[in-house]
């Protein structure tokens, strides 16, 4: 007997919405599902679903980068529809905020990322699905299913694109090493690596590099760019070493502060990020893959009982 699919609704939260109109076009060619979002003089706000979504497989499209009312927006959509009898709901989180917060390392302070977690599951999700967590184990804080996306599929096609004839991988700390060892993989190229110290968070006190980079092509590897501080620092200490350039990819452009104005002013040749948070503001040296088709697929695999790992594959 063949599989009874139940009928599909994709809406996207105030914080996503030109990504969600491209990811449910992506997906099979539809609009987004009718929400609209009354706000009181105060500031509070409540998300209303305009459309019937009773048994329904509904599919909930927001990043959780700040402000925190897109957290909140996200979780009372969740809420709403579990009201409403939806069959089963997922939230698609194409960058998770707070994910930098996943362990204890000093005393008396909250672990975001698995409270976040905690307050998707009781809010109602059944499914996460998500793009390149800062940590892969925070898969781990979840008791439902999390599809864990890898920006790779995208990334490196671009990369092969530029044909760079001495490609060598690079890690801007010692923490990202995994993560760009993986990617060089791609292109059974080196890798070399940034030893920083900080002074505190946002702020370095000092950098070495760990390899030789004389003559090479340089790719930076990291999942969030935030001020930017580290990249630039990274590729000023690279083209003092003798590489021939250096450019940087990163999945999540959170770019907050003086960010847009330090990439401009580095010695990157371009910023390559994904749609995943919205940019603030334009930037010669960023450039901007999309995620929407990765998405849209991942999406018809979860409501067709397909697997989400056939979407990793490079050829």
């Amino acid at each position: 007997m063949p599989l009874q699919f139940n009928s599909v609704k994709v809406f996207a939260g105030s914080g996503a919405q030109d990504l969600g109109v491209k990811i449910a076009k992506s997906y099979d060619g539809r609009v987004l599902g009718d929400m609209s979002i009354s706000r009181f003089s105060d500031g509070e706000f409540q998300p209303h679903i305009n459309e019937s979504v009773r048994g329904c497989d509904v599919f909930f499209i927001q990043s959780t980068n700040p402000p925190t009312d897109n957290l909140m927006e996200l979780l009372m959509m969740i809420d709403a529809a579990r009201r409403a009898s939806a069959h089963y709901v997922t939230a698609v989180i194409p960058y998770f905020g707070l994910a930098r917060q996943d362990r204890k390392d000093k005393p008396r302070v909250a672990i975001g990322a698995k409270l976040v977690a905690n307050l998707l599951t009781a809010a109602g999700a059944n499914r996460v699905m998500t793009m390149d967590l800062h940590a892969a184990q925070i898969q781990a804080f979840f008791d439902i299913p999390v599809d864990h996306l890898d920006a790779s599929i995208i990334f490196v096609p671009y990369i092969k694109s530029l044909n760079l004839p001495n490609l060598t991988i690079a890690s801007p700390d010692m923490g990202g090493s995994y993560r760009a060892r993986t990617f060089a993989k791609f292109f059974n190229a080196e890798v070399v690596i940034c030893d920083k110290r900080r002074k505190r968070a946002n702020e370095i006190e000092s950098m070495t590099i760990i390899g030789d980079v004389t003559g090479q092509d340089i790719v930076l590897i990291d999942d969030i760019c935030d001020t930017a501080g580290t990249l630039a620092k990274a590729a000023g200490l690279i083209m003092e070493r003798g590489a021939n350039s250096v450019r940087a990819v990163c999945t999540h452009p959170v770019l907050s502060g003086n960010a847009y104005e330090t990439i401009q002013n580095s010695a990157l040749t371009e910023l390559i990020v994904t749609d995943t948070i919205p940019l603030k503001k334009e930037c010669s040296k960023i450039r901007v893959l999309s995620t929407a088709e990765l998405f849209g697929k991942a999406i018809a695999n979860v409501n067709e009982h397909g697997s989400i790992s056939q979407l990793f594959k490079i050829d």
